[in-house]
């Protein structure tokens, strides 16, 4: 990804593609949008790749080839000591890995080991308000609330998320709420005017941020306009004024 792309997207907007497959990552970082991917047992299954260490490096190195600045891998294993030391062969892998870890208890107590063994962790699974103040107290770099599933269970993501966000502001606290689980681009719109400044989705998000059809017909009647110019090669091209002549004449006149 070119310098100018990052320095945009740091330390403000960070913006994630939320899939394991590496076909769409090779697809989409060539737009310099991205700051990174983000993955998970489920997403790894979707795309048939295989839940282990050694595949989870092929990727991340991929990944990082692409421009990826950011790669969230997710630990497994259901008990803290499980979780913990797949989480720290995970951040081995690359000081730019983030380990995602579920905010359950057990989860809780491996992040917080993680983190004391100065590993990035990110808090996942988050549904209620009260869940960022854990990954908060815990210092964990990102909280990721998963929108979609908040209103599939009867709540108001949107007012949900941007309540979680109020509270980080009140507290100072520099966590990242890391939205997930987004199901159309105007949550991104409308979370973005109060604050909310990281997203991950999924490729379909990706296209939509590029549906303008006002924008697409622009671009081709520019370039009709250009081919239609650059064919009349009998049409009489004026030459720019010498600016130099110009205030010399003017001087003249003065």
């Amino acid at each position: 990804m070119p310098c100018s792309a990052l320095n945009l997207q740091t330390p403000g907007v960070r913006l994630y593609l939320d899939t394991a497959d590496p076909k769409q990552w090779s697809s989409w970082f060539s737009t310099g949008l991205f700051y990174g991917v983000t993955s998970n047992p489920l997403l790894l299954e979707r795309s048939q790749v295989a839940c282990r260490v050694e595949q989870l490096r092929e990727l991340a190195e991929y990944a990082f080839q692409l421009g990826a600045r950011e790669v969230q891998l997710q630990t497994w294993g259901g008990r803290v000591s499980n979780l913990v030391a797949t989480g720290k062969t995970l951040a081995a892998i690359d000081d730019r890995v983030v380990v995602k870890v579920p905010v359950t208890r057990t989860g809780t107590e491996a992040a917080a080991e993680l983190i004391a063994a100065g590993i990035r962790v990110t808090l996942t699974g988050v549904y209620a308000i009260h869940q960022v103040l854990i990954a908060a107290a815990l210092g964990a770099e990102y909280a990721a609330p998963y929108l979609g599933r908040m209103n599939d269970l009867g709540g108001n993501g949107r007012a949900n998320l941007i309540a979680m966000q109020k509270v980080l502001t009140s507290l100072n606290s520099p966590l990242r709420l890391l939205v997930a689980s987004i199901r159309e681009l105007e949550d991104i719109v409308v979370l973005s005017q109060e604050g909310l400044n990281t997203f991950t989705f999924s490729p379909a998000i990706a296209a939509a941020f590029f549906d303008v059809p006002a924008t697409v017909q622009a671009e081709v009647d520019f370039e009709q306009a250009a081919a239609r110019m650059s064919l009349q090669a009998s049409l009489s091209i004026h030459p720019l004024p010498n600016l130099d002549s110009s205030k010399e004449e003017q001087r003249q006149t003065n």
